[in-house]
């Protein structure tokens, strides 16, 4: 019996379906979701132009994804113009933890070379690839000082900022038309351009690294004009910065002769990590920070005691503070201050019998020992208010008081009628108490 001529052709078709049905589920299923456990960043590396004979390294940042360390055993690099310095295998990446890989690119002529490097470990993706290019160029004689730039760890949010020179080594001009940065977080700043550089001379330009996350970033600097590439690397750390107290917050140095210091003690503590504090500032040159020399790094959970000086220069309530400058987290922080100044007073009480043929006293001051007494002519006194005086001499705290002539004063009589001298405030140049001069007699003024 003959089939249908329709069921014997379709026959070998659905074989061959259920043919390839079966081997595709055979086959490993391949798809964007796959997690590697050992990443690369960047994992296609382009170095651009580089003058022949010139080296340039820019670096790839090995991550591990994964909860267990990796091990990478062997790195097969591909391309002669290319290198891995400073490289030992093997070469371990903690859990969660990430490497720095240097990939240097030396072209020996000029135009377009490629390569890669085959990365091996014991990672969940044993082999990762990395793509590698650079162009050789005839160099224009401009070099630059470094040849590479590594910013090294900055604070997520800072810029650290590093200087590079360009220098013109032939003796034609070259003219710089443009400089470009590649990479997240890198720029440059100087000179606007375009500009000229005659044989030997140099240009001066600003690189600044602004990371925007903990990772290890590279990029480059183009320069054009110049067949020049600048490799740029920094990394961006996450550093949770101590905090630094001061106890007591206030200080408060009571009464102080003036042209006398005082010291009074405070304490800084460091907490979370360690702190170094740079420099202080004070508001009133009166108020100094005494006994510490600065730099000074205080560990986390160490405090250090330090003295706080006071010297008066004039009398009365002075207020100021001490400003110290700090990597903590607040970075300056301010140790309120006050102190009084005062002038010392002293005082002596003279006393004596009076007599009946006495009128007053005349009290004289000096500013030295023995020194000129700046009062009135006695013969003055004696013309104008025709009365008996008797002087009074003392001598106390350098400043000298005297009494020449007649009638000597016995102290030891003791007696009434006792007269207060306060120094220095008081300056007095005759006290006198009129006693039989029929009331005519005078109290001279301070």
């Amino acid at each position: 019996m003959k089939l249908p001529q329709r069921l014997h052709r379709q026959f070998p078709f659905r074989i061959l379906f259920l043919a390839l049905i079966a081997v595709f589920s055979t086959l490993p299923v391949f798809g964007g979701n796959t997690t590697q456990q050992l990443t690369c960043a960047p994992c296609s590396l382009p170095f651009g132009a580089v003058a022949v004979g010139q080296t340039q390294t820019q670096v790839v940042v090995l991550a591990n994804t994964g909860q267990t360390s990796v091990t990478v055993s062997a790195i097969n690099l591909r391309g002669a113009d290319f290198g891995l310095p400073n490289l030992t295998l093997p070469l371990t990446v903690g859990a969660g933890q990430s490497v720095a890989l240097q990939v240097s690119f030396s072209p020996t002529a000029s135009g377009l070379t490629q390569g890669g490097a085959t990365i091996t470990s014991d990672a969940s993706n044993s082999d990762l690839e990395l793509r590698i290019r650079g162009t050789g160029a005839k160099g224009d004689g401009v070099v630059a000082n470094p040849s590479s730039v590594s910013f090294g760890s900055v604070l997520v949010g800072q810029s650290s900022t590093l200087p590079v020179v360009l220098t013109n080594t032939r003796s034609a001009q070259v003219t710089l038309s443009a400089l470009k940065t590649t990479g997240n977080g890198f720029a440059v700043s100087g000179p606007t351009l375009p500009l000229i550089l005659n044989g030997g001379q140099s240009v001066t330009f600003n690189l600044t690294f602004t990371p925007q996350s903990a990772v290890t970033t590279s990029g480059s600097v183009l320069v054009s004009g110049a067949t020049l590439n600048i490799p740029l690397s920094g990394i961006g750390t996450q550093t949770t910065s101590g905090q630094l107290s001061i106890s007591p917050s206030l200080v408060s140095f009571g009464d102080v002769a003036v042209g006398t210091t005082v010291t009074q003690p405070i304490t800084m503590s460091a907490t979370g990590s360690s702190v170094t504090v740079s420099s202080d500032a004070s508001s009133d040159s009166q108020f100094v920070l005494n006994g510490a020399s600065l730099p000074f790094t205080i560990s986390a959970g160490q405090s250090v005691a330090f003295n706080i000086a006071f010297t008066p220069k004039n009398s009365g309530t002075t207020s100021g503070s001490l400003t110290f400058i700090s990597n903590a987290s607040d970075a300056k922080l301010v140790e309120s201050l006050t102190g009084n100044g005062t002038i010392q007073q002293h005082s002596v009480t003279l006393s004596w019998n009076q007599g009946t043929d006495v009128a007053g006293y005349n009290v004289y001051r000096s500013t030295s020992a023995n020194g000129t007494y700046a009062s009135r002519p006695q013969h003055d006194l004696h013309r104008r208010h025709r009365c008996i005086w008797r002087h009074v001499f003392l001598r106390s705290h350098g400043v000298e008081f005297e009494r020449p002539g007649e009638c000597a004063l016995d102290a030891a009589r003791g007696g009434n009628n006792p007269l207060t001298v306060r120094l220095p405030q008081a300056v007095w140049s005759n006290v006198l108490t009129p006693r039989s001069c029929g009331g005519k007699c005078v109290t001279s003024e301070l």
